[in-house]
């Protein structure tokens, strides 16, 4: 019963291959990989915008209200610390986001071309 199974289902496979169009089914193929890597390439530069949009609108007050939650919560003494720190200049947090997003969406910009071609 096992061995006419297989039998059945080589015979129906070897149909099949012979009915294909080999060629066809590569370029199918190569199309969907490539759309793949498109869509894998988008969704990282979306990724990443989407992260630095949101790091640069969180409200300091709310950072500062989580940081010292998780301090309270491992009995860490961190009024102290946070005094005694210095805060970034935004702008400064903004010019670094965006030099490095430049970059990386130049990297992004090849890869696609180069997916492209």
């Amino acid at each position: 019963s096992s061995g006419s199974t297989q039998s059945t289902g080589k015979q129906w496979y070897q149909r099949r291959v012979r009915g294909m169009d080999l060629e066809k089914v590569q370029k199918i193929m190569d199309k969907f990989e490539a759309q793949s890597e498109n869509l894998d390439v988008q969704a990282n530069a979306m990724d990443q915008s989407m992260g630095a949009a949101s790091t640069l609108t969180t409200p300091a007050d709310q950072v500062d209200a989580l940081i010292a939650q998780v301090a309270e919560e491992h009995g860490l003494e961190m009024g102290d610390m946070l005094a005694g720190a210095e805060s970034a200049p935004t702008t400064a947090i903004a010019g670094a986001s965006s030099s490095v997003s430049a970059e990386q969406e130049d990297a992004l910009t090849r890869r696609l071309a180069q997916l492209r071609n």
